[in-house]
């Protein structure tokens, strides 16, 4: 398919197809921006997770000793953006043990994953109180923390 030679419309109408098909074959959860439900699939589906339902706030999966997994995908498109995840809500109420975060390159490669203790998310995270919620930086030198996890080689197809 030549993507160039369609209307905007056209490539709305094809982002839509696409999203509701990646939806049926349950990759997707939502009509959403697909990263973070991608994001959620891809880790589950690889470490054999269980994914909560859609209204569960706190986190998004469990294994099969019942830990709690707060899961975060961002595509960073041009090498300009930060590595910022979406905000996390609640930290303080510990409904997660463990932050997953992957970021991924324009292609939707993995460019690198890290498995947080929820400790070192709350010394590294910072409160906005706009957003009402602690926001994460992920950057590289993560991986090299205490208790971090480097997951990229086990996320990667």
């Amino acid at each position: 398919m030549e993507l160039s030679s369609l209307t905007n419309l056209e490539l709305l109408r094809t982002h839509a197809s696409i999203i509701e098909e990646l939806r049926q074959r349950g990759v997707v959860r939502t009509t959403n921006n697909p990263i973070a439900d991608y994001t959620e699939w891809l880790v589950s589906t690889k470490l054999g997770m269980q994914l909560t339902g859609n209204s569960n706030s706190g986190y998004d999966a469990t294994d099969s000793a019942g830990t709690r997994y707060q899961i975060k995908g961002r595509r960073i498109p041009t090498s300009q953006m930060s590595a910022t995840l979406s905000t996390i809500r609640n930290l303080t109420n510990r409904d997660f043990h463990w932050l997953i975060a992957v970021i991924f390159e324009p292609d939707f490669s993995i460019r690198y994953a890290a498995q947080i203790p929820h400790s070192l998310v709350g010394e590294v995270a910072v409160f906005r109180a706009y957003q009402n919620g602690h926001i994460l930086n992920l950057r590289r030198s993560i991986l090299e923390q205490e208790g971090v996890r480097d997951l990229t080689n086990a996320l990667s197809e």
